[in-house]
């Protein structure tokens, strides 16, 4: 009855992968092609399109807006001949400018060409001219730029960050990897009066790529072998994160003009609409970044209350070790920098399934570093001393005593408000004395495991 249980399961497992592999069939059939269909707009296009009126547009000329780094491809293969970003920038900023509404772009990329087909016209309306004896038109002067703009793509960083994670257990499981890849675009203003450089701005965006797959890979029965993979992967396209740096760059470089004097708007109320005031908050959030992105600011309080509950597992002479509950507070004072000091006092239990039971009061003080303390987030290092208050019971006799220990750990803090956070913390706390079960034996002294979860609310008294 056994048997037949267990090949019910693994048919009902095959169905269930392959019923899997049917669903996902989507995205596995490279074979089928769309039709040509008009290009999507960037993320954050709407904002540029959807600026305010100006109130007369600028004559602007783009000679050359190219990639500058001069970067190939990264590839784990080897050599990739392929540039890393598009080399057809020039195109993508008049489409910017055009898109805008600000700005009359004129050709002056391939100017050459334009010259060229002028001359032809002028050559073909003299010859009609001399042929029918009347005059033919002129031809119209050329626009001059009342700007010009230059700059370019000035950074490609590939692997600014990777990661991943993955998990396989008797064959089956599964992973996940990301990597981003980061641009940036410089973009001036230069007056054609003067040669004056009005303004200058600059933007960057990543460029994610992340793949998952799946798999198992075992044996289901005596020389039946069961074999069965799916995943996929993404890469955002860098001509459409290009196009939305070159967006953002333009948008940047109107609002900012509009704040200098050098365009105005069309109707002076709109200088309170949202896309300007979101504008300057977003300047100002950028002075205060780290060079991904992530806001910096003085977050945390320097005096904090602490309150926290956990486990306390015993490490000793006494085998079959049991974890046992703490509870825990202290007061936590924090440096404007990396570095905090706090002073805890709880009580939790040490034990073993048979022989040994403490119930142990400790109080300690500790120092921790902190990597990101002006990041909502933040893992710290954690190095303290401390001593155990404890009354023993072993054999059946007390003993009052107290054990001095050091301790090192680990921890991640996350701040849900400005005055509130979630601690996680691990730590192994090593006795000074080898006295807390009354048994000495063995190169090490008795030592403990912790892992904590705690609130520290900020007073932000001296903030």
């Amino acid at each position: 009855m056994f048997i037949k249980y267990k090949r019910g399961c693994y048919a009902f497992c095959l169905l269930a992968v392959v019923y899997a592999l049917q669903a996902c069939s989507a995205y596995m059939q490279p074979f089928q092609t769309s039709r040509a269909s008009l290009g999507a707009p960037a993320p954050g296009n709407s904002d540029l399109v959807n600026l305010p009126e100006p109130q007369q547009k600028v004559v602007a000329a783009v000679y050359k807006f190219r990639d500058q780094t001069g970067q190939y491809k990264p590839s784990p293969n080897g050599a990739s001949w392929s540039t890393a970003v598009t080399q057809g920038t020039t195109t993508i900023l008049l489409k910017s400018l055009e898109e805008s509404g600000w700005f009359t772009p004129i050709e002056r990329e391939n100017l050459g060409n334009l010259l060229n087909e002028r001359k032809i016209i002028r050559s073909t309306r003299a010859e009609a001219e001399a042929i029918t004896k009347k005059p033919e038109p002129n031809l119209p002067g050329l626009l001059f730029a009342g700007i010009i703009l230059e700059g370019g793509i000035i950074s490609y960083d590939a692997n600014v960050i990777t990661g991943g994670a993955g998990l396989r257990y008797f064959g089956a499981g599964g992973s996940g990897q990301y990597r981003e890849d980061k641009v940036t675009v410089y973009l001036r203003a230069i007056s054609t009066s003067t040669g004056e450089i009005l303004k200058t701005v600059y933007t960057s965006k990543t460029i994610l790529s992340q793949a998952v797959d799946i798999g198992i890979f075992r044996y289901v029965k005596f020389k039946r072998l069961l074999e069965a993979e799916t995943g996929f992967t993404y890469n955002e396209p860098a001509e459409m994160a290009v196009k939305e740096a070159i967006d953002k760059a333009v948008q940047s470089l109107i609002i900012e003009g509009v704040h200098s004097g050098y365009w105005k708007l069309k109707n002076k109320e709109d200088l309170q609409s949202p896309l300007f005031t979101q504008h300057a908050q977003e300047k100002q959030e950028v002075e205060n970044s780290d060079p991904h992105g992530r806001f910096m600011a003085v977050r945390r309080g320097q005096l904090a209350l602490s309150a926290g509950t956990g486990l306390m597992l015993y490490k000793g002479d006494y085998s079959g070790s049991r974890i046992q509950t703490l509870l825990e507070g202290g007061v936590r004072l924090s440096s404007r920098n990396n570095l905090a000091l706090d002073i805890k006092a709880g009580r939790g239990n040490l034990s073993t399934v048979t022989f040994f039971n403490v119930a142990a009061n400790y109080a300690e003080a500790n120092l921790y570093y902190s990597l990101y303390p002006r990041l909502k987030y933040t893992p710290y290092f954690q190095l303290g001393t401390g001593s155990l208050l404890y009354k023993s019971d072993v054999k059946s006799t007390s003993i009052d005593s107290f054990s001095p220990y050091v301790k090192a750990g680990v921890g991640l803090e996350y701040l849900v408000t400005d005055r509130i956070g979630i601690d996680l913390n691990a730590s192994s706390s090593y006795l000074l004395n080898d006295n807390l079960d009354n048994v000495e034996q063995g190169k090490f002294n008795d030592y403990f495991w912790t892992a904590k979860v705690g609130l520290n609310f900020y007073l932000n008294l001296f903030r």
